[in-house]
Formats: structure tokens, C-alpha cells, sequence
């Protein structure tokens, strides 16, 4: 049963009048995102014209739009700026309606998986192999080998269901689900790839232990290549190939804002290979958000 408010409100919205409309507007989207149910609702109890129908749907996206928009700033300021929050504020972009609790629950089951496979007496070698066994073997994730990426390559829905993705798609799983198990994998900027790090350090012990910007870094790992092995000689050897100079930065671990940065930014120059200027311009706005300084 819908408020009498609400639904006088929501009844004024096919108003010829822009100025009533606009006011109506501002109104309902204060409301937030528990005003769509309601919005859904009355339109199934309802029949109604074109002009609803445009403006109900304009509105719905323009308020899930904005809740993705704070989400992604209150992560930004967070001190955790947990890699699989970020994951998960980026789906709700393109799918505001999918189940987070399942995808949370997805994303356990895989974890469970690699745990039961783990112990305390493995190298860090032997702890890769297990990752890459059961996400590429067992699970059967792989790389999208097309020239271009698909702009579903880079959410976690998509990622989960078709179990392929980019480079940096399948090392912000591999990220996220090793920082579950505190496995030291973190990722790896390289310019047009993304690579992943295995660091001699134990998260979780940060009283005890150097920073991780102290520590060193044992091997690399590409996600895109079934979790290849790579030593610093191979980083040397691409960044030779590709005419770049050896930057630090290069070989060192960077931060779960980095990798969702990475993520949108190749996100959105699959939507310019798609002609999809709607989306680019909502996407950079999104990323602003990101690449602000923090008080």
C-alpha cells in the first residue's frame, strides 16, 4: 500500500507542466533509492502514456545512478577501500538490480574452494599453483582474447557467470580473494597490462613487519595467461618491447583504488570503441570521483 504522499507525488509525474514535473522530480529523488519499489509498483497498478513511461525510467536511472555516485565517494574516503566493495559499486552501475548478497555469496564459494586446498607448510610457488589450479582449471575462468574488451569483461556479475575477463578483471578477483585467504597478492600498473605481485609479507601482521612498500617482491603473476609466472627480467623485457623507461612504480604492488581506477579507465574505452557517449561521460564523472585528492 503505497503513502497517500507518494502517491499524489508519483500520480503528478505524467504533468504537462515542466515546472510542476521538475519540482515533483526533486522531490521523489530525495526520497532515494527505497522510492523505486514504489515507483514500479504504482506503474504495475496503473495504466499510463509515453510520457510516464520516459520520465519513470529517466527518473529510476537518474536516482540509482546518483546512490552508485555517494557509494563510490564514501568508498573513496574510507580507510579500508575494500577491493571487493569496489567491485561491487561498479556492477551496481550497469546492473542496479543484482543480488549482492549472491554475488557475495559467489565469491565465498570460490574462496572456500582454494582455502580447502591451502595449508601453512606451502611456498609461496605452491600457494600460486593452487590459486591458478582452481580458478583456471578447476573453474575454468579465461581471458577475453578479442582484440577489444567488452565492457562486460570488467563486471563482477558478468566476470562470475561467463568466467571471462581483462587482464585487470581476473587480477582484481585473484586480488580480492587472496586478501580473503591473507595471501600477499596485490596488483601490479603496467602500461596496456595488468599484472599481480606476490610479496614477501604477511598481511595481517603489519605490528610486527616492514611496510609493504618496504617489502620485497618474490614473483609476478599474469592472470591473463592462466596465472604465468614472471620474474623483474620479464617486466625489463616488455617494458624494452614497448619502448617505455623502467619506472618503480612498474614493479611495485599498487593499491586497491589503483586497480578500480585501472578498471573504469578501460571500462570507458570500451564504451568509445562503442560509439556509447552516454556512458563515457557518466563513467569519467564516476572516475573524478576517484582521482580526487583526499583532504
Amino acid at each position: 500500500m503505497l503513502h497517500p504522499e507518494i502517491s499524489a507525488l508519483i500520480s503528478l509525474i505524467e504533468d504537462p507542466d515542466e515546472g510542476i514535473y521538475t519540482q515533483v522530480r526533486a522531490e521523489l529523488k530525495s526520497r532515494g533509492e527505497q522510492i523505486i519499489p514504489q515507483l514500479e509498483q504504482y506503474w504495475e497498478l496503473h495504466e499510463f502514456g509515453p510520457l510516464f513511461h520516459k520520465r519513470v525510467e529517466e527518473l529510476i536511472s537518474s536516482i540509482q545512478y546518483e546512490s552508485v555516485y555517494n557509494r563510490l565517494r564514501d568508498w573513496r574516503n574510507s580507510p579500508e577501500q575494500d577491493l571487493l566493495e569496489g567491485a561491487i559499486i561498479l556492477n551496481r552501475y550497469q546492473y542496479p538490480g543484482f543480488d549482492e548478497t549472491e554475488l557475495r555469496r559467489s565469491v565465498s564459494r570460490l574462496r572456500q574452494d582454494i582455502w580447502l586446498e591451502l595449508n601453512d607448510n606451502l611456498t609461496a610457488l605452491e600457494t600460486v599453483r593452487v590459486f591458478n589450479h582452481m580458478l583456471f582449471q578447476l573453474h575454468g575462468f579465461h581471458g577475453n582474447q578479442e582484440v577489444h574488451s567488452s565492457p562486460q569483461d570488467h563486471f563482477l556479475t558478468d566476470l562470475l557467470s561467463t568466467k571471462c575477463g581483462n587482464p585487470t578483471s581476473l587480477g582484481m578477483l585473484y586480488c580480492l580473494l587472496a586478501k580473503t585467504l591473507d595471501v600477499p597478492v596485490y596488483g601490479v600498473n603496467l602500461p596496456s597490462h595488468f599484472l599481480l605481485c606476490f610479496m614477501d609479507y604477511t598481511p595481517g601482521l603489519e605490528d610486527f613487519l616492514p611496510p609493504l612498500e618496504d617489502s620485497e617482491v618474490l614473483f609476478y603473476v599474469d592472470p591473463f595467461t592462466q596465472g604465468a609466472v614472471l620474474t623483474r627480467d620479464d617486466i625489463d623485457d616488455y617494458l624494452r618491447n614497448h619502448r617505455l623507461n623502467p619506472e618503480e612504480r612498474f614493479y611495485r604492488p599498487c593499491s586497491s583504488l589503483s586497480v578500480i581506477i585501472r578498471l573504469m579507465n578501460s571500462l570507458i574505452h570500451s564504451y568509445i570503441a562503442l560509439n556509447r557517449d552516454d556512458k563515457v561521460r557518466e563513467l569519467r564523472t564516476l572516475q573524478s570521483i576517484l582521482l580526487e585528492r583526499m583532504d
